[in-house]
């Protein structure tokens, strides 16, 4: 397996740190052949940021093209101890309960202004749907896409109602 680091060894050198796909991972992790790391998006200091103000974080920028930090730390879950995954998830669960709330309001609001509306809105506003998980753009849409069918059958219910 020396090909996996970048060399042309048989053999990885004893303590070498490199990357591998997740599903090598849990092969390699599960048979106790090499420890496991948890990677950047989780550490320390992205919850501590987290901790301190949840909405501030881009979570969109923490897990590359896909976004899918939620996602990411499901699968990183799965390769923890007991102790390690409820922490975690713990941890995964207070973000999306502390930044659902903003983003539903904001699609809210969003919905409200209507087509090209929001465009003077706030840095932090635009900065927070910016860093948006997969999974709260999607709620995202869902929220305003929803404010929106009820503007309109409100709007048309009051009509009738005339």
């Amino acid at each position: 397996m020396g090909h996996l680091a970048g060399g042309s060894e048989r053999d990885i050198p004893v303590l070498s740190k490199i990357q591998l796909p997740i599903w090598l991972a849990y092969i390699l992790i599960y048979s106790d052949w090499a420890d496991f790391n948890i990677p950047a998006p989780f550490t320390t200091r992205v919850r501590n940021a987290l901790k301190a103000e949840a909405c501030s974080v881009r979570l969109s920028n923490l897990v590359g093209a896909g976004g899918s930090w939620y996602g990411f730390g499901k699968i990183i879950m799965d390769m923890l101890s007991d102790e390690q995954a409820n922490e975690m998830s713990e941890m995964l669960t207070k973000t999306f309960t502390a930044r659902i709330v903003e983003a539903i309001d904001q699609a809210q609001h969003f919905a409200a202004l209507g087509q090209g509306g929001g465009a003077s809105s706030g840095d932090s506003a635009q900065s927070f749907r910016e860093g948006l998980d997969t999974t709260e753009r999607e709620l995202f849409a869902l929220a305003q896409e929803s404010a929106k069918r009820t503007k309109r059958w409100y709007d048309d219910s009051d009509k009738a109602r005339r």
